[in-house]
């Protein structure tokens, strides 16, 4: 289970940029989406990793389905 809690300001560092690893939160979980293909660069469909895409999410073709593939990191904090 993971333990680490991320700040708003934490996340952002992890945008995927400069070597960074590309994390993005949704309904309060951190989610490592580094090695997903369509993250590349830290970005996917004018979504940018490093913050809270909880209602982002709700707008996207495969929903929150996608997340169960995916390492959970941590809890954002408010």
């Amino acid at each position: 289970m993971a333990t680490k809690t991320f700040t708003v300001e934490e996340l952002s560092q992890f945008n995927g940029q400069n070597g960074q690893p590309a994390y993005v939160a949704i309904d309060g979980n951190v989610y490592d989406v580094t090695d997903v293909a369509a993250w590349q660069g830290g970005q996917h469909h004018g979504n940018v990793a490093g913050k809270n895409l909880s209602a982002a999410i709700l707008k996207s073709p495969h929903g929150k389905g996608v997340l169960n593939k995916l390492p959970l990191v941590g809890q954002l904090t408010e």
